[in-house]
């Protein structure tokens, strides 16, 4: 495993550990911190809450439920490195969050990092089809048999739950998918005296 593969990793980890502290301050502080660093849809006054709004959750049950598969899928994504990593974040946190500004009632507040898992599932799962690499099929395989439930969680669902936070993160990491450049093998020469095979991507 390459050096940024183990950082792109680690930085999923501390991405869960800060969500965690965060949280614990944020019980202590009666609940000040959401209010402060999340999305509230309509409001001018905070566009940077799009980043911050992923780390914020309502309470310690909203965070179990998506720690194991942050930590899951955003491992399968940091496989393909760290500035891979790095830029898929940043274009689902946007997507996702611009999304649900627009598209939730004016003044709702949305905070917690599902926005980031289906982010993370849609890039694992059209990467796959992207690439064309053995690794990158075998990772689409197995996120959609283990998480392929996730889709539905899309569509509009009970109140409390933002659906539009939930396909715009999708959305948005079948974007960082589709725009983010592909891995390229280097092309193999013929012994003999032939020359190199023409450039070619698999």
């Amino acid at each position: 495993m390459t050096h940024s593969r183990i950082v792109a990793i680690l930085t999923v980890a501390a991405f869960a550990a800060a969500m965690w502290i965060i949280e614990i301050a944020d019980t202590l502080f009666g609940g000040a911190l959401d209010a402060a660093f999340g999305l509230r849809s309509w409001d001018l006054g905070a566009p940077w809450t799009v980043l911050t709004a992923p780390f914020m959750h309502a309470d310690f049950t909203h965070l179990m439920s998506n720690t194991v598969p942050l930590l899951v899928l955003g491992a399968l994504v940091a496989f393909s490195g760290l500035s891979r990593f790095v830029w898929t974040t940043l274009i689902v946190m946007a997507v996702s969050g611009i999304g649900t500004w627009l598209l939730s009632a004016p003044g709702t507040l949305t905070v917690g990092a599902s926005g980031l898992v289906f982010g993370y599932f849609g890039y694992t799962v059209l990467r796959g089809i992207v690439e064309r690499k053995t690794v990158d099929i075998v990772i689409m395989i197995s996120v959609v048999i283990f998480y392929g439930t996730l889709i539905w969680g899309v569509l509009p669902q009970s109140a409390g739950v933002s659906w539009q936070a939930h396909l715009f993160g999708f959305l948005g990491g079948l974007l960082a998918a589709w725009i983010l450049p592909t891995r390229t093998r280097p092309a193999p020469s013929v012994q003999g005296g032939y020359g190199p095979y023409p450039d070619y991507r698999y």
